[in-house]
């Protein structure tokens, strides 16, 4: 078992995708109230090598040699990947063993203001930041910040790097009803949009729960007339689960033992984990299909968001 490698993923963006975790459960920059992964435990923008550089080094040798090659490496996982201060080493480790293999970076994008953190992300083949808000309000109500982090600089360091990437740009924007869908909000997100030119924006919503009850997800519909809105020629809409299913690494009997867990009793998304061996971003791929086909059901209690089949 992998600590540190989890997948290949069947990722709605990048086919079969082996990703790379380098930060430990949930250690980030921001709290986002959407998280599906769970509040952060450890809300900091100090950089560390937070997981071993000569670990994640073995584990990929040990993939590569037992293997077929995934269609994407992505940096992505529990956290925020370019808090990890050995992203760059892993990178190029990546690049010597397996030059043809595209690397994908999935960042929140806010410490793209460090120097050393553009400096890192150079030799990625795609990179995926997040934006959510362009007003410091909405920021501060929707990501909940580090206290150190201000949207200038977040947005300062997303212009800088979109001058100076030669890859591929890409840029994910979440939308939540009652946070960030409102006129001015999505009139700022524009313009915002428009100066970084981004290759593609890609449009999400809440499949499962957050880490704040109550939240919505908004309808297809709502996310066709944003799109419309933002930019009709380069938005694509992500947010469908089931169309996971399309994919060639969406295992069938996964599913079955996520199912089978869960008719025995209810368990949260750790529950999951610890049970079947998979890493979470893994099991939430297969969550979000089985959510989204009213398979199960999720309900807030006390220890957290439990997953139970629908009867």
């Amino acid at each position: 078992m992998y600590h540190h490698l989890f997948g290949p993923v069947p990722s709605r963006r990048l086919g079969i995708s082996l990703g790379v975790d380098l930060v430990p459960r949930k250690v980030c920059s921001l709290d986002c109230v959407y998280c599906e992964v769970g509040r952060t435990n450890r809300l900091t923008l100090d950089r560390r090598e937070y997981v071993r550089l000569d670990r994640v080094k073995q584990e990929l040798t040990h993939y590569f040699s037992h293997n077929p090659d995934p269609d994407y490496i992505t940096f992505s996982g529990s956290g925020e990947p370019t808090l990890n201060t050995c992203i760059k080493e892993v990178l190029t480790f990546i690049k010597q063993k397996r030059p043809k293999i595209p690397v994908a970076v999935l960042t929140n994008g806010t410490l793209l203001h460090d120097p050393q953190v553009r400096e890192a992300l150079m030799a990625a083949d795609v990179v995926l930041p997040s934006l959510d808000a362009a007003t410091e309000p909405v920021f501060k109500k929707i990501n909940r910040p580090h206290g150190d982090l201000t949207l200038d600089a977040h947005l300062a360091g997303l212009m800088t790097f979109r001058k100076m990437f030669k890859g591929r740009f890409r840029l994910e924007v979440f939308i939540l009803p009652g946070y960030n869908d409102h006129e001015d909000e999505l009139k700022a997100l524009k313009k915002v949009i428009h100066e970084l030119h981004p290759e593609c924006i890609q449009l999400n919503t809440l499949d499962r729960p957050g880490t704040v009850t109550d939240l919505k997800g908004a309808s297809f519909e709502e996310l066709q007339r944003i799109a419309q809105y933002l930019d009709p020629g380069a938005t694509e809409i992500i947010a469908a689960a089931p169309k996971r299913k399309q994919v060639a690494a969406y295992r069938q009997d996964m599913e079955a033992a996520i199912m089978e867990t869960i008719a025995r009793r209810p368990c949260t998304l750790d529950d999951l984990s610890t049970i079947l061996g998979l890493h979470v971003s893994e099991i939430n791929k297969y969550l979000d299909v089985m959510t989204a086909e009213n398979k199960i059901i999720s309900v807030h209690q006390n220890r957290g968001v439990f997953y139970q089949i629908r009867e």
